[in-house]
């Protein structure tokens, strides 16, 4: 290697491959690939993406207006934003006299693209996260210096619970300007929704505290609470006043509307805070797909989505109830059911030694072409500060029943025969 190849190849750091990138790595490297029956996937966060029962005819084409070929605004096409806007108003906000409009929605490539652009536009701040949470929170934290991230821990003990009171203590205690979580949850499935979540509205409004609420997953609700049951929740239903209000939503078609490969998202929040992520937007991407973004309004539809809804619940709701009575029969430990996404969040320290441990687990399950995720993951560690700690989640899996349900019958009867012949 010459002494410019040193340099250039010095000049870069690590960049360590994190819950799903690491995970799908390692089984490609045992023959997966994308679209092979003999693997059943139950790692990536990707729901099954073809018709369902009574939802909506799927979009199998896109129409390209000769305009565009040319760029999109960085903050998104304005008919864009005007439907997002209009139906949040139109789920959460009838009646109310503050309504979102489009000035109130910026539209992204992605959901980390929409993360990182707000994570960008964030000041000085202490930033608390929970543990666990997304895996990708983890390097989103780490790369934009300006703000210091500070993990709150969640106790598997009390279900993940986390009161009110405990979130004013600690936006009082730590002196957090800002708080990212994902709600509902991934990977515990725990879903702030009702009185509480107004709670935690009313809490950030007061207290001043910013709340980046992921919502990606916000129509995949399983509460027994008949209120909430197959319906949809959001932040947006406690806001007062919307460009006073420190509350940002981040949603997007990849797992509510089941078009991933889309790369369609959105933020929703105060117009102040709209121009920051759009600004930031224009030097860390540059802006969105114009023709597919067009395809999305009529997406935007109160109907469609209503429908869509529904037929994620009755479809998705079969596959919770599979997954969790399988698992359990195996020897998989709940601290909680989840009550929202569709991810089972289990501990398999109970199984036989061999397998007892998230990652120990995880490799044995590749062998019988088996994806999942090991806990170890989700506990979201910015510039690995806890580094030689073993983790609290090291006996933890994540299970993803978004998966056909044959895929899921494949997998957990592989599962099944993998535990029972285990030393």
């Amino acid at each position: 290697m010459s002494d410019i190849d040193q340099l250039r190849h010095t000049a870069f750091r690590v960049v360590p491959r994190t819950g799903v990138i690491y995970v799908t790595t390692e089984a490609s490297r045992r023959g997966y690939s994308p679209g092979n029956s003999d693997w059943c996937n139950l790692g990536q966060g990707q729901p099954e993406t073809d018709a369902l029962p009574g939802a909506p005819a799927r979009i199998s084409q896109i129409e390209i207006d000769p305009n565009d070929q040319e760029y999109a605004p960085v903050a998104g096409l304005w008919e864009l934003r005007e439907a997002v806007a209009h139906l949040y108003n139109q789920l959460y906000r009838k009646g109310m006299p503050s309504q979102y409009t489009a000035e109130n929605v910026s539209i992204s490539g992605g959901g980390r693209v929409s993360l990182t652009r707000a994570a960008a536009a964030l000041g000085n701040v202490n930033l608390g996260h929970f543990l666990p949470d997304y895996t990708a929170y983890e390097e989103l934290l780490d790369v934009f210096r300006l703000f210091t991230p500070i993990p709150i821990m969640l106790e598997p003990e009390q279900g993940y619970d986390f009161t009110v009171q405990q979130l004013r203590r600690e936006i009082n205690g730590r002196g957090l300007g800002a708080i990212l979580a994902s709600n509902p949850s991934n990977p515990t499935g725990k879903l702030i929704a009702g009185e509480e979540l107004r709670g935690w509205v009313t809490a950030a409004r007061e207290l001043d505290c910013t709340l980046l609420m992921d919502e990606f997953y916000s129509h995949y609700i399983w509460r027994d609470d008949a209120r909430f049951s197959g319906t949809m929740e959001s932040a947006a239903r406690y806001v007062e006043d919307v460009d006073r209000d420190p509350v940002v939503i981040f949603d997007g078609l990849t797992k509510n509307w089941r078009y991933p490969g889309w790369r369609i998202t959105w933020t929703v929040g105060p117009k102040s805070v709209i121009d920051s992520v759009a600004s930031a937007g224009s030097f860390l991407d540059g802006g969105g797909s114009k023709p597919v973004q067009r395809a999305v309004v009529p997406l935007m539809d109160v109907a469609y989505r209503m429908a869509e809804t529904a037929a994620i619940h009755q479809v998705f709701s079969r596959k919770r109830e599979l997954m969790l009575r399988r698992l359990r029969a195996i020897g998989v430990r709940f601290d909680r059911f989840p009550d929202g996404s569709f991810y089972a969040w289990g501990c398999v320290a109970d199984l036989p030694p061999s397998i007892n441990t998230g990652m120990a687990f995880f490799r044995a399950a590749l062998e019988h072409k088996v994806i999942c995720v090991p806990g170890e993951f989700f506990d979201v560690n910015p510039g690995k500060r806890r580094a030689g700690r073993a983790s609290r989640f090291r006996d933890y899996v994540r299970f993803s029943f978004g998966p056909e349900e044959e895929v899921l019958e494949r997998a957990l009867d592989r599962l099944e025969a993998m535990v029972k012949n285990a030393d």
